[in-house]
């Protein structure tokens, strides 16, 4: 489904990203793994068309996505959870998901009522502004938000980062049920344990670069040599 081949990209002279190739199947979850500052995030950017890629392929589909503004990156169907949440501080946060809403095509698979059957507590604070919410709540948002584009692809950018425990199982226990319910995920997260129990491949870039890559079977025979890559 997502096609990355080849790609470079960086800001202004510096380069952060060099020959960087994976692939995220139909319905599969695939975990991008690195520590922080080794071109995560810089990879989520390119592909959404917030950073533009000097060199390689993008492909969602089989259609050139490298070039296109994000509006249209989005329309393609790869909705983005940003690190950071970024959700609209003034807007409520019913009026958070329709904004997103108001730009998707296609049937409407996801609706305000089957966000907030996935988080009731969403429902209950739907009146409520978005800087008004906890930062549990904000991520249940962005997450909510990205979903009311109607996306094939979902990429969680640190959906987990400085939450509470508990919110964090509830963060994880809905991208299962995303999982099982067929949508394809791209996910970066620090919990390399929790990836493991989800994903169905993992892909670790160190310096801009992809230096390994396999599914959780192989993480777990070779963890020692890939926790090197991350520091855990």
């Amino acid at each position: 489904m997502l096609e990355l081949e080849g790609v470079e990209a960086g800001y202004d002279a510096a380069q952060v990203l060099y020959g960087v190739s994976f692939t995220v199947g139909n319905g599969e979850v695939v975990a991008l793994l690195g520590r922080n500052g080794m071109g995560k995030t810089t990879t989520v950017k390119t592909v959404m068309g917030l950073l533009r890629a000097s060199a390689g392929q993008i492909r969602f589909d089989g259609t050139r996505l490298d070039g296109l503004p994000p509006y249209r990156v989005a329309q393609a169907g790869i909705g983005l959870v940003p690190e950071g949440r970024q959700v609209f501080p003034t807007l409520s946060v019913e009026e958070n998901l329709i904004a997103t809403a108001a730009a998707r095509f296609g049937t409407a698979r996801w609706t305000l009522e089957r966000v907030f059957g996935l988080f009731p507590r969403l429902a209950e604070r739907r009146r409520n502004a978005g800087s008004q919410l906890s930062g549990g709540e904000q991520q249940m948002l962005a997450i909510g938000r990205a979903l009311m584009t109607n996306p094939r692809l979902v990429i969680l950018d640190e959906a987990t980062e400085g939450l509470a425990p508990l919110i964090r199982e509830e963060i994880w226990a809905c991208v299962r049920t995303l999982k099982a319910e067929g949508e394809a995920i791209l996910v970066i997260d620090k919990n390399l344990s929790a990836l493991m129990a989800l994903a169905d491949r993992h892909v670790v870039i160190e310096k801009g670069r992809i230096v390994w890559s396999g599914t959780s079977a192989a993480l777990a025979a070779e963890r020692d040599r890939v926790e090197t890559y991350l520091h855990v």
